[in-house]
């Protein structure tokens, strides 16, 4: 009987385990196939940029193709669902922002994505101030004039931004300076920057890294920083702080997340991974070359992060009188 009784209990242990999902991923075979990194904004964004850097790192230290793709639209909504729907298995990351999963929560009513439930992080990329911009023959010289303007004139200025994160830190500004703007969303920071250089926009705010060269070149013009000290590739630009608002600060960040259900042991290899190739002087060099910081922050520390900046645009949003749309 006890011989039977065995023969029962190592069939039934079989079978529980051809239906059950193993626990762990099989990570030392981990990438087998190319991985897709999900950009939720177009191509030539700071964002988009970081990508491109670290998925190229990411190839050569784990010897597969990294494939960037572009899913800009619907506030990061269409990036978001082109992860969730596939495999949880490392195969396709997300380029998760402060947008996609600090914002939206506070700034969209039924959002079909939980950032905290569906989503869980890999690693920090980086973190950077934003810039306002505005033509580089605009009379908005400093961030007085544009209160001036906003006041005096019967027609508001038109505002661009290409997220709901750049958005509410527009509002946050405008609120602080008791002024309104003609809010105008674009899908990306090309058709922005586009639209500047035209005369065909009167101010936006953006990444300072995918408009950097355009300020350099002369072609647009900052007219302020977002952060607690001047930036360094443009000290002669001042900060929305010491420009009359000193409670505003704040910074843009990227991170790279996958599906929640991904294996612990292939979530762990990514996140060592990214370790490693934030901790290159390839990496060091590209967070000074984009004006930014590097922001090497574990799954853990990642997780504690965006909980803590979800909190703080809850309170902006407050300020701000943005409700949920």
């Amino acid at each position: 009987m006890r011989k039977v009784f065995l023969a029962l209990l190592s069939l039934m242990f079989t079978s529980l385990m051809a239906v059950t999902p193993p626990a762990l991923g099989q990570a030392k075979d981990f990438p087998n196939r190319a991985i897709k990194i999900i950009v939720p904004f177009t191509a030539g964004s700071g964002s988009d940029t970081s990508a491109r850097f670290f998925g190229e790192k990411m190839s050569g230290l784990l010897g597969q193709t990294v494939v960037v793709e572009n899913r800009p639209g619907a506030s990061g909504v269409i990036a978001v669902s082109t992860v969730k729907s596939a495999p949880a298995d490392g195969h396709t990351i997300l380029l998760g922002s402060i947008s996609l999963m600090s914002v939206n929560p506070v700034t969209m009513k039924d959002l079909p994505y939980d950032p905290a439930k569906d989503l869980k992080p890999i690693a920090g990329l980086a973190r950077a101030m934003a810039a306002i911009i505005v033509p580089q023959n605009s009379k908005l010289v400093t961030l007085a004039d544009v209160v001036k303007a906003s006041k005096d004139d019967k027609k508001s200025l038109s505002a661009g931004t290409y997220s709901a994160g750049y958005q509410l830190i527009f509002e946050w500004f405008a609120n602080l300076a008791g002024i309104k703007f003609n809010h105008i969303p674009y899908k990306g920071g090309a058709a922005i920057y586009a639209d500047l250089v035209g005369n065909q926009l009167d101010i936006a705010i953006v990444d300072v890294g995918g408009a950097a060269s355009l300020i350099k070149s002369g072609k647009l013009r900052a007219i302020a920083m977002s952060g607690e000290t001047r930036h360094p590739m443009f000290p002669e630009v001042p900060t929305v702080k010491e420009s009359g608002f000193p409670e505003y600060v704040t910074y843009t960040w990227t991170a790279f997340s996958v599906r929640s259900e991904t294996p612990d042991d292939i979530t762990a290899k990514l996140a060592d991974t990214m370790q490693k190739a934030l901790a290159t002087n390839d990496a060091k060099e590209y967070g000074r070359s984009t004006g930014g910081e590097l922001m090497p922050y574990g799954p853990a520390d990642m997780q504690k992060f965006q909980r803590e900046e979800l909190d703080r645009f809850r309170r902006i949003a407050t300020i701000a009188g943005v409700k949920p749309q």
